[in-house]
């Protein structure tokens, strides 16, 4: 399940579970890029389930669009990332720690008022 909703003029939120095959991926990248025409300065809430890795053939459709996945990321600020794994909010933040101009900060499932907290306070 891959869902984005845009929630504000500057936001998004993506809810997402399971295991993502190539179609799947090609889908949900699509979305992504469909909901944030016109962001600036965006914020986004992504909130993972129940996370599986994704096929091989889903890693290749995001690896051939890595050039329009930058492009992507340049119009959001700040990003909180929402998962039960330890390791998946690991991985999370030390992806916003590459992309230049994105701050990522995880947080657990119980922290969600906390994540909305952050997400939307300005920056200092």
């Amino acid at each position: 399940m891959f869902q984005v909703t845009r929630t504000g003029e500057n936001r998004l939120d993506v809810d997402f579970a399971g295991k993502l095959d190539s179609s799947e991926m090609r889908s949900a990248l699509d979305e992504l890029e469909q909901k944030a025409q016109g962001i600036e300065h965006g914020r986004m809430l992504y909130r993972i389930g129940e996370f599986q890795l994704p096929t091989l053939g889903a890693i290749g459709v995001e690896m051939s669009r890595l050039p329009q996945m930058i492009r992507f990321a340049r119009r959001f600020e700040r990003m909180a990332v929402i998962a039960d794994k330890p390791w998946v909010r690991k991985a999370s933040q030390i992806e916003g720690a590459l992309i230049p101009g994105l701050t990522i900060k995880a947080f657990e499932r119980s922290q969600e008022a906390s994540a909305e907290t952050w997400l939307l306070s300005p920056f200092k």
